[in-house]
């Protein structure tokens, strides 16, 4: 939704910030993977934009176009999101053993790194972050993420937080 998340922020004395903002419900949906070469154990950062809620058929493609950029035999780990779920079924009818899916456990963000992508991309680089509009948010949530490409420190503290070792 386009209401902002406030963070703590800077200020003089007594002049409290103030944000004006109004109601509204526009939003975006995000998927994101975050992947490891096997060799060279280089971290990537694959994310994808829509106007609804990720289906069935969008988290598909998505992992396909993954497929496309690291190749061949890909191991997906994921939540137990029900669409991840249908998905792991498709992918693994499609593809057979070259796209091999795991699930965490139920209710674990602590274990998956890409939680890390949305939280530091929610409240750290967009706190405060008022968009006048859907494309405003649009541009800067693509904007966030594509910084995070180049910056594999980070996608491995990501990968650190949740205790998972490269």
């Amino acid at each position: 939704m386009l209401q902002p998340v406030v963070r703590r922020t800077w200020a003089r004395r007594g002049q409290t910030p103030v944000h004006r903002t109004w109601d509204r419900h526009d939003r975006i949906s995000a998927i994101a993977a975050i992947t490891v070469s096997p060799v060279r154990r280089r971290l990537g950062l694959y994310f994808r934009l829509q106007d609804d809620n990720f289906r069935t058929p969008a988290i598909v493609s998505f992992v396909r176009h993954v497929r496309r950029h690291v190749g061949p035999r890909l191991l997906v780990v994921w939540d137990r999101l029900n669409a991840h779920r249908t998905a792991s079924n498709q992918l693994t009818r499609h593809f057979g053993n070259n796209v091999q899916t795991h699930l965490l456990p139920g209710y674990a963000p602590e274990l998956n790194p890409v939680e890390q992508v949305w939280s530091h991309t929610k409240y750290a680089e967009l706190a405060n972050n008022i968009p006048d509009d859907i494309t405003q948010l649009w541009n800067d949530v693509s904007t966030s993420l594509s910084r995070k490409r180049k910056k594999p420190a980070l996608l491995k503290a990501f990968f650190r937080h949740a205790r998972l070792t490269l």
